[in-house]
C-alpha cells in the first residue's frame, strides 16, 4: 500500500522512524515513554565524534559510512534495547567538506534517523542540523511537537547558522512537515523551508534536480519488508512479559485444595503456554506482516481476526474444544482480544492510520478489552471453584 503525500500537507501518525522508519511508541505509551523517557536530559553523543555543542567553535564531522558499532546499534535499537537512549547531541554536523554555500538538512537527534540520513549522502558536502527531539524519530516527533517550529528556530539561532551559510535555505524531511510552520520559521529566522523527499536515499537526486521532488519521492511506501523490519519492536516487548504470564498460568492450573502441584500445573497449563505464544505471534508478527491483507481498517479488528484465526488453526494441538466449556469460553473471549491489543500497538509504526484514527480506536477498544478481561476473570474463578467442588 502507498500513501500519496504532496508538499507539506501530510497526516501525522505515530510511527518509527519512518522508516518511514523505525518504530517509536505504542498508543498506550505515547504519553509516558516518549514524553518522559530517560533521554530527556542532555543525551550522550552516540557517534563518539568531537562534541557538537551549541556555540562550539566548529561542528563535528561525520562520515557517510556506518561503523560496526553503528550496525550493532541499529540491530539493538530494532529489537527495542535502549531505544530511548539511542541519540546524538543536538547541533550542527558536517558531512564531507561543506562551505557557506552548502545545503542544510534537518534531522532528529534519534540516532537511527540521523544515521539513515548521513548514510544517504555519499558524494555530497552538506550540513546536518540535528534538532533535540528527545531521542524520537522525525515523524513521531513532528506529531508530538519536539520536531517543531520552536525547536527549529531555537536551533538555527543557537548554532549561529546565519553566519555559517550564505543562503537562506533549509531542507526538512517531508515527514516532519506536520510539526513545522514554514512561514513562522521564515519570519523569525529568514530561512526558507524546503520539504525534501520521503526517503533519505532520494535526497541526492532531489538536490540535483534543483530541489524538485517527483511524485514517487512524495509517496510514502510501506512494503512487506518495511513492516517485517519493524515487527521486532512489537515482539520483544510482548515476549518480555511472557515469563510472568507463564508463571501465572502454571500457578493457576497447579493450584488445588492442598496447595500447588507441579504435575497439575503442567498438564493443565501447557496448552495455555502455547496459546499465549500463538497470541503474541498473531498480534505482534502476523498482523503487521499481513496488514494489507487482513480485512478491516481497524487495527484492533485486524488483530482480533488474526488472533481468532490462529487460535482455531491451533485447536488440534491445544485441544481447546475438549476443555471444560467454561474454560473454553474464557479462552475464546480473552486470547483473540489480547492479540487485538498487541496488534493495536503497531499503529505507532505504520502509515496506514493517523493520530485521529488511533484515538478513535483506543476510545472503542479499551472498554472492550477491560470488559473482556473482567468476564474472563469471572469465568476462570468459576472454573476453579468448580474444580474445588465449591460450585
Amino acid at each position: 500500500m502507498e500513501k500519496q503525500v504532496t508538499g507539506g500537507n501530510i497526516q501525522k501518525m505515530e510511527t518509527p522512524g519512518g522508516k518511514g522508519a523505525a518504530s517509536c511508541c505504542s498508543p498506550a505509551e505515547s504519553t509516558t515513554k516518549a514524553d518522559a523517557g530517560s533521554c530527556c536530559g542532555q543525551p550522550k553523543d552516540a557517534l563518539g565524534q568531537p562534541g557538537v555543542v551549541d556555540g562550539s567553535s566548529r561542528p563535528a564531522t561525520v562520515t557517510v559510512e556506518w561503523s560496526q558499532a553503528d550496525y550493532i546499534g541499529q540491530i539493538k535499537c530494532r529489537l527495542g534495547f535502549s531505544r530511548m537512549e539511542y541519540t546524538v547531541s543536538p547541533g550542527l554536523y558536517a558531512v564531507g567538506k561543506p562551505d557557506n554555500g552548502s545545503d542544510v538538512l534537518v534531522s532528529a537527534n534519534y540516532k537511527l534517523s540521523f544515521d539513515i540520513l548521513r548514510h544517504s549522502l555519499k558524494g555530497l558536502s552538506v550540513w546536518i542540523l540535528a534538532l533535540d527531539t528527545k531521542g524520537i524519530n522525525v515523524w513521531c516527533a513532528a506529531g508530538k511537537g519536539t520536531f517543531g517550529t520552536d525547536e527549529l528556530v531555537s536551533r538555527i539561532s543557537a548554532t549561529g547558522l546565519k553566519g555559517i551559510v550564505s543562503h537562506k535555505r533549509i531542507i526538512l524531511p517531508q515527514l516532519g512537515a506536520p510539526g513545522v510552520a514554514a512561514h513562522v520559521v521564515h519570519k523569525k529566522t529568514g530561512f526558507n523551508v524546503y520539504y525534501g523527499p520521503v526517503d533519505a536515499k532520494d535526497i541526492p537526486a532531489y538536490i540535483a534536480a534543483g530541489y524538485a521532488a517527483t511524485a514517487d519521492m512524495r509517496t510514502v511506501k510501506f512494503t512487506f519488508t518495511d513492516r517485517l523490519v519493524l515487527t521486532p519492536m512489537e515482539l520483544v516487548p510482548a515476549l518480555k512479559k511472557y515469563p510472568l504470564y507463564a508463571l501465572s498460568v502454571l500457578a493457576l492450573f497447579g493450584l488445588g485444595p492442598l496447595g500447588i502441584r507441579f504435575e497439575s500445573a503442567w498438564s493443565g497449563g501447557w496448552p495455555f503456554l502455547l496459546i499465549g505464544l500463538i497470541t503474541v505471534l498473531a498480534g505482534a508478527f502476523v498482523t503487521p506482516a499481513l496488514l494489507n491483507v487482513v480485512p478491516s481498517r481497524s487495527f484492533a479488528v485486524k488483530g482480533w481476526i488474526t488472533g481468532m484465526a490462529l487460535l482455531l488453526a491451533s485447536s488440534g494441538f491445544t485441544g481447546i474444544f475438549g476443555m471444560d466449556y467454561v474454560l473454553m469460553v474464557a479462552t475464546f473471549i480473552l486470547f483473540p482480544l489480547l492479540s487485538s491489543y498487541i496488534a493495536l500497538q503497531f499503529t505507532g509504526s505504520t502509515v496506514f492510520t493517523g493520530m485521529s484514527g488511533v484515538k478513535k480506536e483506543l476510545k472503542f477498544a479499551i472498554p472492550v478489552y477491560l470488559l473482556a478481561a473482567f468476564i474472563s476473570f469471572v469465568l476462570i474463578v468459576i472454573y476453579k471453584l468448580r474444580e474445588f467442588g465449591v460450585a
